[in-house]
């Protein structure tokens, strides 16, 4: 021996075979970056539905307080402009009675805002 390496020839079936598992392996790696890429489209895609909702729901509730400060104010002047007693006690029923209905709607209206918003997001979890 002369201080060479002999020549060793790997099989062709051999090559073959390891050339097949890394064709096999990239495409492995391609399909889960592609399973990956459409699984982070749908989060985002959620979340934007989801802040979009959540948005509109703060919307609604704030436009719904502004209705009801409003509301107390104008009663507050009407109470203080009352003459008599029965005039204020008849402006705090008729206050009353219009702000349990104002509230009930309020309540429904956001009630369904919010399953809206939910049913949205669910709709862009799904596959």
């Amino acid at each position: 021996m002369t201080g060479t390496t002999p020549n060793f020839e790997i099989p062709e079936q051999v090559r073959t075979m390891a050339e097949q598992s890394v064709g096999q392996a990239k495409k492995a790696f391609e399909d889960l970056l592609t399973a990956t890429q459409k699984a982070v489209e749908k989060v985002e895609g959620s979340a934007a539905t989801v802040q979009a909702g959540t948005t509109e729901l703060n919307k609604k509730a704030l436009s719904f307080a502004e209705e009801n400060v409003a509301s107390a104010f104008s009663f507050a002047q009407n109470v203080a402009r009352a003459k008599t007693l029965q005039e204020v006690f008849t402006l705090q029923n008729d206050f009353l009675k219009a702000q349990l209905s104002t509230l009930g709607e309020q309540a429904r209206a956001l009630s369904d805002a919010a399953t809206k918003a939910a049913a949205d997001a669910a709709a862009t979890i799904k596959v």
